[in-house]
């Protein structure tokens, strides 16, 4: 760690996330890996249908970014995803290709088939979803979770058990759950699931916690959505407590208001942790405008690290801050320098929030030469022009609008 990891070249971030009082109960495994379910669970969104080269293409944008562990898809839903699953477990491309399936042994034979290193591995782990969602005795879901775990080991296969709406479950109820696939089936891997995103990040913390003093040696993994817009602190909260694996989507994309996204989390970890887990941060960009040409989903302008208007300037005070920094001083105004991660540098655009330092900056780029006074005069024309039309203007539309006021 350097001797100011909140200051870099490259970002400024606050130098309370390193005070010792913060750091000192930190847990953070050496090893932190991502693993993806862009093609499984993101593909579960509202309207989102991956064909064979939608899939092939992510994943392969995926391993280019230098993730660790992709999940293929679940074999048993179609042929056509069985058919991805086996063209990806059989490349070798970087990273390891793991299956979804059911605890059900049927599921687990079209995994083996597929050639696949690893399987995640679901089960329902909420006695009220049991009861009405699946309409099962609770027996059944322990039964099939044994026989299924035991088969995919036997089969060569880590296996990830993977509770289903883990955390609005009785907690001593679905530890004991976990106690006897572990015991009595077999577990290579816990998956920490919040499937409704319904849990806070005091109560992930103690979650966590309870977990680890149950399972000590049993390596864990984070699974969180997005519904209270909780997920990404949650993980770090959970990776901060030494689970080791973050299941992430790209955008996050996924069922209802979606899973963890990998953007966010990754960057959040390089710069307000000083943790580097291995992605390349300077192709996030990209792989995200790669994965919204292929889904079609709206992505907000101003989304954090991928937006398309992330660093367009507008404001009056905070383009004269950017104007007076330049490259240099770039991260005074900003928390992170754009080409960080694969985006534009910042630039000043023209609409109702605009300043006189940013109408005289575009003035001369168009070599317009005019009066203090005059400069005002445009800057004020540039408002009411904004708040009639409701956008940014275009350079073009500036330079007509300076033109026609000198011509006045």
């Amino acid at each position: 760690m350097t001797d100011t990891p909140w200051k870099t070249d490259d970002w400024f971030t606050s130098p309370w996330n390193f005070a010792p009082e913060v750091t000192k109960d930190w847990k953070f495994p050496d090893n932190i890996r991502i693993h993806d379910v862009t093609l499984r669970d993101g593909e579960q969104q509202a309207g989102l249908a991956f064909d064979y080269d939608d899939k092939i293409r992510i994943a392969e944008g995926l391993a280019e970014v230098g993730v660790q562990r992709i999940e293929a898809g679940m074999p048993v839903v179609s042929k056509d995803d069985a058919r991805v699953v086996q063209e990806l477990a059989k490349r070798d491309f970087g990273p390891d290709i793991y299956a979804f399936a059911r605890c059900m042994v049927e599921d687990v034979k079209r995994a083996v088939d597929s050639g696949v290193s690893g399987v995640i591995m679901e089960v329902p782990a909420s006695p009220h979803l049991i009861k009405y969602g699946y309409k099962w005795e609770l027996e059944r879901a322990i039964d099939l979770s044994i026989e299924s775990t035991t088969y995919a080991h036997d089969n060569g296969l880590e296996v990830v058990f993977f509770p289903i709406d883990f955390t609005r479950s009785d907690l001593k109820w679905v530890i004991d759950l976990i106690d006897r696939v572990g015991k009595e089936g077999h577990m290579d891997g816990l998956a920490l699931v919040d499937t409704m995103g319904a849990t806070s990040i005091h109560a992930m913390q103690y979650f966590v916690r309870s977990m680890k003093e149950r399972f000590p040696d049993i390596p864990m993994e984070a699974h969180f959505h997005m519904d209270y817009g909780m997920g990404v602190a949650n993980t770090i909260m959970a990776l901060s407590e030494g689970v080791e694996v973050i299941q992430s989507t790209v955008l996050g994309v996924g069922e209802r208001a979606g899973n963890v996204p990998m953007e966010e989390t990754v960057m959040a970890l390089r710069t307000l942790y000083n943790i580097d887990i291995g992605i390349k941060l300077n192709k996030l960009k990209w792989l995200a405008d790669m994965v919204r040409e292929v889904t079609g989903v709206v992505v907000p302008s101003n989304r954090p690290i991928v937006g398309d208007d992330l660093f367009k300037v507008e404001s009056g005070i905070i383009a004269t801050w950017l104007l007076n920094c330049g490259d240099e001083f770039q991260t005074e105004v900003m928390p992170f320098r754009p080409r960080m991660v694969g985006q534009a540098e910042p630039e000043t655009v023209m609409g109702k929030g605009s300043g006189i330092d940013t109408v005289k900056q575009w003035l001369e780029r168009n070599q317009i030469i005019v009066p203090e006074t005059k400069a005002m005069e445009i800057l004020l024309a540039v408002k009411d022009w904004a708040l009639i039309h409701k956008r940014l203007m275009t350079e073009d539309e500036f330079k007509a609008l300076a033109e026609s006021l000198l011509d006045s």
